[in-house]
């Protein structure tokens, strides 16, 4: 049981540890990452209760494009938008345009933390097999997609452009959609494919965090000290 469980977290302190030492100029307050973390747990159970509403309503045959980009994709990263906008777009602590991508991916994080407690814990489906899948994939995955929702997120609050404000959703709405259908699609022709687009987020996701970090204001700052 508890190794379970240190199997599910593992990934996810690994992922919230290399984002706080990367955020290397201005470091962000522990009580608003802890906050960016349990916002991301309270995610999942909005993202859930969203989504069985969201079945009543409209209920729906099992298809691949609408369980990745409607059903999944969708819901989550929707929810996952209005927690971070709520949490850091107007809060003080959001002072540095790399903070779009902490706080976004601490959100992310925490999402992930629980689903992959909630899918390691599973009777049928669980396991150590299914722990480190997740780690390789789905945990980075969420990350990912959390980190580009917080590149534009600070590019909205920076630029001032609606175009970003919009990009804040779709872009990591639209990767995560795409991320799923591959998978949902279940087909060994699309391995290959499904491993190359992860290595394109890994590339642009590291790329977005380099940008932002020469936009920091507190760069020379410590340069100076």
């Amino acid at each position: 049981m508890t190794g379970l469980l240190q199997a599910a977290s593992a990934p996810v302190a690994i992922g919230a540890v290399y984002l706080f030492i990367r955020d290397k100029y201005e470091k962000e307050p522990y009580k608003m990452l802890f906050l960016g973390l349990l916002y991301g747990v309270y995610s999942t159970f909005v993202i859930w209760a969203v989504g069985i509403t969201f079945e009543r309503f409209f209920p729906h045959t099992e298809t691949p494009f609408f369980n990745a980009f409607i059903s999944s994709a969708g819901v989550e990263e929707g929810i996952k938008f209005l927690f971070l906008y709520f949490l850091v777009f107007k809060n003080p602590n959001f002072n540095e345009p790399f903070d779009g991508i902490v706080y976004g991916v601490f959100i992310a994080l925490g999402f992930a933390w629980l689903e992959n407690i909630i899918y390691v814990f599973h009777k049928e489906l669980g396991g150590y097999e299914t722990a480190l899948a997740r780690a390789i994939f789905s945990v980075p995955g969420h990350g990912l997609f959390g980190l580009e929702m917080g590149y534009y997120l600070a590019l909205s609050k920076y630029y001032h452009k609606t175009i970003y404000m919009i990009k804040t959703f779709a872009v990591p709405y639209l990767l995560h959609g795409v991320y799923n259908y591959i998978l949902f699609l279940d087909r060994k022709i699309l391995w290959l494919p499904f491993l190359i687009f992860v290595l394109f987020l890994w590339y642009i996701g590291l790329k977005r965090m380099k940008i932002l970090l020469e936009c920091s204001p507190f760069k020379n700052v410590l340069h100076q000290k």
